[in-house]
């Protein structure tokens, strides 16, 4: 089963050093596709047995450059997956009133509940690299929320919350032709914002930040994983692959439970 690549906390992150190409796990397209479709019916079989037992939830972070591949990997890989028991979250810039409040207070009510599975488009992540590159707040805010950042997702884990977090690598070059094809194609255009072209020329940036972001907050309990994504197939593989094996780690299964006379029926 091929997997991404999972950071050893106390690492430095220099993702020069991952090649966004790689396919070194898988090198054939189709027998990688067919690999994807095992592991969708997979996740929809450990799905229902995750909400029937209700003693855990899903967590996935999806993070990457514009153009990433966040919602692909979205539209592929959680195809499977029942909606009454999965919710996709995204956040863009903060409403006046999330404004208001403290920086994870949008997120914390968005995090699943137990059973269920949630998925994260861009995340609690962007407060220490948007804010961060576009100086939205200014050092002294964004430089401790690493510590914030955490604890929060500390206190999910010990919560029952298991927490995977994909970065999806790309290379700048392949981000100019993904953003190239939206102005080209109509089926695309509506992904069109200016922004994107504005965020490109940060990239350096954005690439510190990502490092830092990976770097600081890496833990035992919520891992980082860098993904080689310039090749969609291979991007889909290696998150589907351990979507399932962090599901399979919860030895998920059917409870029994009494009835008043006794009798054990099965949820």
């Amino acid at each position: 089963m091929a997997q991404p690549i999972q950071i050893r906390p106390g690492t430095r992150v220099r993702l020069r050093d991952f090649d966004p190409d790689e396919t070194s796990l898988c090198a054939d397209k189709e027998d990688a596709q067919k690999t994807v479709e095992k592991h969708v019916r997979r996740m929809a079989e450990l799905q229902r047995v995750l909400f029937a037992e209700g003693r855990h939830a899903l967590l996935i972070v999806l993070q990457a450059m514009d153009g990433g591949g966040k919602d692909g990997t979205i539209r592929h890989v959680m195809s499977g997956l029942n909606p009454q028991g999965c919710r996709v979250t995204g956040f863009r810039a903060p409403t006046p009133e999330e404004l208001s409040h403290d920086f994870l207070w949008r997120v914390h009510r968005e995090v699943p509940a137990l059973g269920w599975i949630g998925i994260f488009n861009r995340s609690h992540y962007e407060d220490v690299l948007a804010a961060r590159v576009r100086k939205l707040v200014p050092p002294s805010v964004w430089r401790v929320r690493y510590a914030h950042i955490n604890a929060f997702e500390k206190l999910l884990a010990d919560s029952g919350v298991t927490i995977l977090k994909f970065f999806l690598h790309i290379s700048k070059r392949e981000q100019k032709e993904r953003l190239e094809r939206r102005l080209e194609d109509p089926r695309r255009a509506w992904k069109f914002d200016p922004v994107d072209w504005e965020n490109r020329k940060l990239w350096d940036a954005y690439m510190a930040a990502y490092e830092d972001a990976i770097g600081r907050c890496n833990t035992t309990w919520a891992p980082w994983h860098v993904v080689p994504a310039n090749k969609k197939w291979y991007r889909d593989l290696v998150v589907s692959g351990r979507i399932v094996r962090a599901l399979e780690e919860m030895h998920l299964k059917y409870l029994r439970r009494r009835t008043r006379r006794g009798k054990s029926i099965v949820d």
